[in-house]
């Protein structure tokens, strides 16, 4: 990184991916807004970063909530600049074929996995060209780009995801902006799968099972802290993550118990 500390805004970073890619960012040399609905999580993440990391730059916890506006044009209003923003938040929520499906389900998941990208994009991407060496980092899924039974709903609103993604890079090319779809497969996070089994912790435990080696996040935040510490005139489109053991998202070796 040059000698100019930048600042990297991440959404959904009180757990999980979000979490790990702040603190890496934060080791990397970036100013870090760490942006959640849960301020209390936040505010000991950043506490720990601040303690743990030998010189972490500005660490600043912010409210968000991606689901509404009024949150998100707070949250621009209190950033003097932004040079890196990771779109992380988001999620599924049940595993319903479509047949059963609610559709306040995937609602749900499209308002904060699209809309929300939308919203906190569109918020930041003024200071991001501004800035003259902008980045918006978006992270889906291989459920962005591989369908499997199941998973309709997280499927179309990841799908969805990675198409503006796509767009952006048309609709941007000429500005100073970089734009990198992450699409992780198989990470064992603290709440991921308990969210989209509605807090069914056997259930959820069940995903991870005879699987000797799944992502962890910090595998998620490793590909973030690469794609934007390139320099400035490299683009890294799009990165296709998962396990050694998966090969789709309905393809997984496990050993036997």
């Amino acid at each position: 990184m040059d000698g100019v500390r930048k600042t990297a805004v991440v959404t959904g970073a009180s757990s999980g991916i979000g979490a790990a890619t702040a603190w890496r960012l934060a080791a990397e040399g970036f100013h870090v807004v760490l942006a959640a609905r849960r301020r209390d999580r936040l505010d000991a993440l950043a506490k720990r970063i601040g303690e743990e990391v030998p010189g972490a730059g500005r660490l600043a916890a912010v409210t968000l909530d991606v689901t509404s506006q009024e949150s998100v044009d707070e949250l621009a209003a209190g950033l003097p600049e932004c040079h890196v923003l990771v779109n992380n938040a988001g999620g599924a929520v049940g595993m319903e074929p479509v047949a059963e499906a609610d559709p306040a389900d995937w609602q749900a998941m499209y308002d904060s996995n699209v809309l929300g990208l939308l919203r906190v994009t569109k918020a930041l991407l003024p200071k991001m060209i501004a800035s003259g060496a902008g980045h918006v980092v978006n992270i889906t899924s291989l459920a962005a780009h591989v369908p499997y039974e199941g998973g309709a709903g997280y499927n179309a609103a990841k799908h969805a995801a990675a198409a503006v993604n796509e767009v952006m890079r048309l609709e941007l090319v000429a500005q100073p902006v970089r734009i990198t779809e992450i699409a992780p497969g198989m990470v064992h996070t603290e709440e991921f799968s308990l969210v989209r089994f509605r807090g069914d912790a056997e259930r959820a435990a069940r995903t991870y099972e005879g699987v000797p080696e799944p992502l962890v996040a910090e595998d998620v935040a490793d590909c973030v802290a690469w794609a934007v510490t390139r320099p400035a005139h490299v683009n890294i489109d799009r990165i296709d993550v998962q396990p050694r053991v998966q090969a789709a998202p309905y393809k997984i070796h496990r050993e036997p118990s």
